[in-house]
């Protein structure tokens, strides 16, 4: 570790970045496991409400306020007929869904989701079939959502039961095409032409949708970034946004470096943005395409993919320990430094499969990771800050030199509130740190709130439920346009200011 004995933060609500897109927030659910079953839908259940959906997960998602919701996959997308989850329930047929070897009963589909994102106060997010789904396919499919009554797919969903249309504003473009793992794979240039013509098809039935394009899986796929360029100049005047998705582990153990990982997040967000501005210059463009991060988590511990061709199958229900919030809390501050081009990012996913929450038939946990989504879900609002950390460092394997704190911050005009989020990467030393109001004297610090604890791999269990959690702990007092605290080490914590 670097000599500095102490960490300085420098804060100034003047050094904006950029507006916080509240769509960062937002989640992602999956037809997969048991994420849809016995996760949002479970009629079986005791906490079933009169439509099969689970009051104590829809609760508990309420509480975490995702602003958007991406459906229905992920990989299950490309194999997927949409009119198989649509009308009489006893109508819809029993499928084979290869991409997770699982057996789908549709029970739960289009209309379901809509009324499960209206009960959690969500914008629906739907994905159209870019892999064995045709761009008829998807140009029906937003007829049915978003067109009034008068055509065969607007009148099919009014013979549904919902007369109005549903408005759905986010459509994507397929999912992961970039992946030999895809059903339907494409090469850039093939997936390219296609997304662009359902683009325009799906444009001319709604022209006030906002298309997000499929971008690379993985900053480690060997046709990243060139699958983003080349996608990008064929279809940059039709779409609003171009996914990213990547999911993290320490797969070697090597708690230091997964600790600073936020370094190659960082470095994933700045590639794909220079991207964007290469392919906007080689068009002579005026237009914007942002970046939707619309799938990111921590997986890494069960990756089991292969349902054996049973229902609802336990798939990839990772358990979320301490050294897993801190890098989620680390993912939630890049999307603060970064909110000029990140404006949406959806966590996958919500319940059972890789999800802050799992079930059981009667019972609910909430991983550790719940806290930090909580907590920035809450508080993170207005315009991101760049904020000037002074302090230590330690070595790292895979990133030399890191600082040991990871610091994000917001300011919101409008209640003339801030929220300071730290994480202390330090496996073993306390920190003092001390916060510096550079244009302001603040009128009080409100509240602080901390996630912590002596071990990496501590992490809840239903036996075990409150191992690691969030809890509110003593602010630090004011003096003047400054405040001192001391940071425990591997410590999330969020500090509250009014300003």
């Amino acid at each position: 570790m670097s000599q500095l004995s102490k960490a300085d933060i420098y804060l100034d609500t003047n050094r904006q970045i950029s507006p916080i897109s509240p769509l960062v927030f937002s989640g992602f659910a999956e037809h997969m496991g048991r994420c849809i079953y016995e996760g949002i839908y479970d009629p079986q259940s005791p906490h079933a409400d009169e439509r099969g959906l689970r009051s104590d997960v829809l609760a508990v998602l309420q509480e975490l306020n995702f602003r958007s919701m991406r459906y229905p996959g992920g990989n299950f997308l490309s194999g997927y007929r949409w009119l198989d989850g649509v009308g009489p329930r006893d109508q819809r047929p029993r499928r084979r869904d290869l991409a997770w070897k699982s057996i789908e009963t549709n029970q739960f589909g289009t209309n379901e989701f809509i009324e499960f994102c209206k009960t959690i106060n969500a914008e629906p997010m739907l994905a159209a079939n870019m892999g064995t789904g045709t761009i008829q396919d998807a140009a029906n499919l937003i007829e049915y959502c978003n067109a009034p009554v008068g055509t065969q797919f607007a009148d099919l969903r009014a013979s549904h039961g919902y007369q109005e249309p549903h408005g759905v504003k986010y459509w994507c473009l397929g999912n992961e095409m970039d992946g030999p793992w895809q059903i339907g794979h494409l090469d850039a240039v093939e997936y390219g032409k296609k997304a662009r013509e359902a683009a325009q098809m799906m444009r001319w039935h709604d022209s006030s949708v906002q298309l997000i394009l499929c971008g690379s899986s993985h900053s480690e796929m060997p046709t990243y970034p060139e699958w983003d360029r080349v996608a990008l100049e064929l279809c940059w005047e039709q779409v609003n946004y171009h996914s990213m998705h990547y999911y993290a582990g320490n797969w070697d153990g090597d708690t230091s470096s997964y600790l600073a990982l936020s370094a190659e997040l960082e470095e994933f967000v700045d590639t794909l943005t220079g991207v964007l501005r290469y392919v906007k210059a080689k068009r002579r463009s005026t237009h914007d395409v942002y970046l939707s991060w619309d799938e990111w988590n921590v997986w890494y511990k069960d990756r089991s993919g292969d349902g054996q061709w049973t229902e609802a199958p336990h798939l990839s229900e990772e358990v979320y320990n301490l050294e897993d919030a801190l890098v989620v809390a680390q993912w939630l501050n890049v999307f603060l430094r970064k909110s000029d081009v990140v404006k949406i990012a959806c966590l996958a996913q919500i319940v059972n499969v890789i999800s802050p929450i799992l079930t059981t038939r009667d019972a609910l946990l909430k991983h550790a990771t719940y806290y930090p989504l909580l907590l920035f879900s809450r508080l993170a609002a207005g315009v991101a800050l760049d904020v000037n950390v002074i302090g230590p460092t330690y070595q790292t394997k895979k990133f030399g030199d890191m600082p040991l704190l990871d610091v994000s911050s917001s300011y919101d005009a409008a209640n003339n509130t801030q929220a300071i989020f730290i994480v202390n990467r330090s496996q073993t030393e306390r920190l003092p740190v001390e916060l510096h109001w550079q244009d302001c004297t603040p009128k009080s610090i409100s509240a602080a709130h901390q996630l912590s604890g002596t071990d990496p791999k501590a992490f809840n269990s239903f036996e075990n439920p409150n191992r690691v959690v969030a809890t509110q702990i003593a602010a630090p007092a004011l003096d003047g346009q400054s405040a001192l605290l001391e940071l425990p080490p591997l410590s999330f914590t969020v500090i509250e200011v009014m300003l």
